[in-house]
């Protein structure tokens, strides 16, 4: 056959080439007119709850209930179960009330609590708990009140009678910079007791009436969950899942680590979603690759509100599955995790399909739990605008004006679902402390983190033997590690009830004796740990390696010999694995430089993990000397200032330095340094695509893969556009001319009908 072809004359070779380019021609030409006829037909009316049921496909065997509706809430995006059975929801209700957010800093949010009389599975009443709030972000249960998010400040409100009778400024900048997309939010009350945040690098903890606020990883955008072992999962709004493979306490210690091996690591690296309807309303959707043929959103572009699932109702099956919502494909995803020691792998549950897609433009999930019954619930702000002006580009303007996506603003749903024929099953967890015992080996994940706060928070200190003799338990894991962190949240935790924890074979049981360390040590039990780790290293425990390592932080003050010998001993055994690695030199700030000397000599192969790592982070902090004044810079350019809080430092970092799966680096970019009629551009109308920055290419997964451009969001004028620019062309080692107004509105007549962004090879080219 391959002879044949090639000894064709070349004229017909020739002809075959230009009919396939014909071929092609047409396809693309009927492509284009399809896409017309769709898009001519495609409309986006306001369907009731029931009618908007039937618009959604479940996975076979499931069905989707209304919990919630209009009026009772109407713009829901977060929600509490308190341990009546009753729904704490936060209403945004003023969110981007039109394409230009006006009116969005009016107090219009509010709190409502959803009851349910009948016990038929249906809200039927509420009570407005606060009102006249703006902006409201995320709530949580804890003690006698509920943490309340309304930016910048996170506010702590003691409850009596369902009304709130005082309140506490717990943290005054809880979500400082960023924009309505990119705040901290979340509010996940976690197994080891404290509370952690989506896009946020803090964590707090109720003690009596004190909150303590202490620094952990960065993590994600919108909405987080944990598992059964309370490892923290996440994303950001173009990537499926993220998570941590060790416990949420650990590996922070170091301020000069930027990132922590076995942190933020990619879950599931597939991002392929599949809506059942056209979806063109989606902000980069005149762009090739971002919709396929049908007009249909071919990877995630607003991933959030993740939860792994951790009940029995669905079967064992879809234990530990994650569900990622995807509003702006109106869709719900499962993914399959694969838990191999500390190792979390995952992939989708499906093949070009999934676990819930709905045919109407309005469904918007932004959040998802797991209830008190093992439901999955699903928090839909039922509009047609789902994109912050910030952001918001023609395109997507136009599309929302063509299909009449503002109005209505007034609805709002709650759903949930369950396997089919399923009935109500009201769940109550009242204030009796057997009952709540006997709770923590429930096979339902919400029962048992509910009862370990109920009994933490009622101070039933009179459990402490119960819950100790569960600890001998470990027949049921689930059991030992609720009773275990119980105890550490009453204040009740000693050495001798964890110790014997480190030498179970359950490495989850072991896991939770090793997280719970910092808790319980001190001067007296140092020994006695230090013996364990010791047993551990010697007894090749691979898996517990890291979290020794992440633990001689702790040790270090109290004996700090022997924190060196065993960082040194697991220098020289484990120096070639990376997460063993991260977590050395998470024990090092300010020690980098020597160590990496005693590093080289236990381990001449520079190319071991703890050299290769060591070295980075030499060299990143080399770059930062360098850095600019950044108080100086705030007052010389105060609106750039603002402007990059608020935009760009939560892609590009803090220091300029980019973040994972986000953005590229702006410190010492060729972009931001170099010719400014070439970043003036990238600014005012984005980048696609990938991006070569100091030599090296930047493209997704690694990036988002595309910068969006602010040039159309009519809040920053061009002088604010200059002082951004120049701002970030003279933070840390950049050093360029200034820019003025002038420079931009020149771009802007220049560029005057242009709407889509740049792509590299495109301003290579510009003059």
């Amino acid at each position: 056959m391959r002879r044949t072809i090639y000894s064709l004359p070349a004229w017909i070779l020739l002809w075959i080439w230009i009919a396939g380019q014909s071929c092609n021609q047409q396809q693309k030409e009927k492509s284009g007119a399809d896409s017309l006829a769709i898009k001519k037909n495609l409309v986006s009316p306001v369907l009731s709850p029931m009618e908007a049921i039937k618009k959604m496909r479940v996975e076979n065997g499931f069905a989707v209930k209304l919990v919630a509706a209009e009026p009772l809430i109407t713009s829901p995006i977060a929600m509490n179960f308190d341990e009546k059975g009753r729904i704490w929801v936060v209403d945004m209700d003023d969110y981007m009330p039109d394409t230009s957010g006006t009116g969005e800093d009016q107090p219009s949010g509010k709190i409502v609590i959803l009851s349910d009389s009948n016990k038929d599975g249906v809200m039927d009443s509420r009570k407005v708990f606060l009102d006249s709030l703006v902006l409201p972000r995320g709530i949580c249960l804890i003690g006698n009140g509920i943490l309340v998010i309304e930016p910048p400040k996170l506010w702590y409100y003691e409850i009596r009678n369902d009304r709130p009778i005082h309140k506490t400024l717990v943290d005054s900048a809880y979500a400082e910079g960023g924009n309505v997309e990119h705040q901290p939010n979340g509010l996940l009350r976690a197994l080891d007791n404290w509370i952690y945040n989506a896009k946020s690098a803090k964590r707090y903890r109720k003690e009596g009436d004190r909150w303590l606020i202490e620094k952990t990883h960065f993590r994600g955008q919108w909405g987080i969950s944990q598992d059964d072992q309370g490892r923290l999962y996440y994303n950001n709004n173009s990537e499926n899942l993220l998570g941590d493979y060790f416990s949420p306490g650990l590996g922070s210690a170091n301020p000069n680590q930027r990132s922590v091996k076995g942190y933020d690591e990619k879950i599931v690296p597939d991002n392929r979603v599949y809506p059942i309807r056209p979806t063109p309303g989606v902000n980069r959707g005149y762009m090739e690759g971002v919709l396929d043929d049908s007009l249909r959103l071919v990877n995630f572009t607003a991933a959030c509100g993740p939860v792994i699932y951790t009940s029995h109702l669905f079967g064992g099956e879809y234990y530990e599955n994650a569900f990622v919502a995807e509003p702006s494909a109106n869709l719900i995803k499962r993914n399959i995790l694969k838990m191999d020691g500390y190792i979390t792998e995952g992939r989708e549950a499906y093949t070009k399909k999934e676990f819930l897609a709905s045919e109407d433009e309005r469904f918007r999930p932004v959040n998802l739990y797991t209830g008190p019954e093992g439901a999955l619930y699903v928090v839909d702000m039922y509009r047609g605008i789902i994109q912050h002006k910030t952001y918001l580009t023609p395109y997507l303007k136009n599309e929302i004006r063509e299909r009449n996506l503002t109005s209505p603003l007034s609805c709002g749903r709650i759903y949930k679902i369950v396997p089919v024929n399923h009935a109500p099953e009201p769940v109550t967890l009242l204030g009796d402390p057997a009952a709540l015992l006997a709770a923590l080996g429930n096979p339902n994940g919400w029962i048992r983190n509910k009862a370990q706060q109920l009994l933490i928070d009622g101070r039933f200190v009179q459990t402490a033997p119960m819950l100790r003799n569960n600890l001998k338990r470990v027949e049921s894991p689930l059991t030992v590690i609720h009773s275990l962190w119980t105890l550490e949240g009453l204040d009740k935790l000693e050495s001798a009830d964890v110790l014997p924890l480190l030498l179970q074979n359950n490495w989850n049981i072991r896991m939770q004796a090793l997280s719970v360390i910092p808790s319980v040590i001190n001067k007296t039990n140092t020994p006695a740990f230090l013996a364990a780790f010791q047993r551990m290293i010697e007894q090749n425990d691979t898996l517990a390696a890291p979290y020794i390592g992440f633990l001689l932080p702790f040790v270090q003050p109290l004996n700090p010999g022997a924190a060196r010998r065993l960082l040194l001993e697991l220098t020289k055994k484990y120096g070639t694995n990376q997460y063993v690695a991260g977590a050395i030199i998470s024990n090092l700030q300010n020690q980098e430089d020597a160590f990496y000397k005693e590093s080289l000599a236990i381990n001449p192969d520079s190319g071991a993990a703890i050299n290769l790592q060591l070295r980075k982070l030499l060299s990143d902090r080399e770059k930062a000397k360098n850095n600019s004044n950044a108080k100086k810079l705030a007052k010389d350019f105060p609106r750039g200032a603002f402007i990059f809080g608020t935009l760009c430092q939560t892609c590009h970092g803090t220091d300029g330095n980019g973040v994972s799966s986000l953005a590229p680096p702006l410190n010492n970019s060729n972009w931001v340094k170099g010719d400014k009629n070439k970043l003036i551009p990238i600014v005012l109308f984005g980048l696609h695509g990938p991006v070569e920055v100091a030599g090296k290419i930047y493209k997704a997964p690694e990036i988002n893969g595309e910068m969006p451009g602010i040039g159309q969001n009519k809040d920053f004028s061009d002088d604010d556009i200059a002082q951004v620019l120049n701002y970030v062309r003279n933070s840390w080692s950049n050093k360029a001319e200034r820019i003025n107004a002038a420079d931009i509105q020149r771009t802007r007549n220049k560029f005057k009908d242009r709407q889509k962004p740049f792509v590299m090879e495109e301003l290579k080219n510009l003059k």
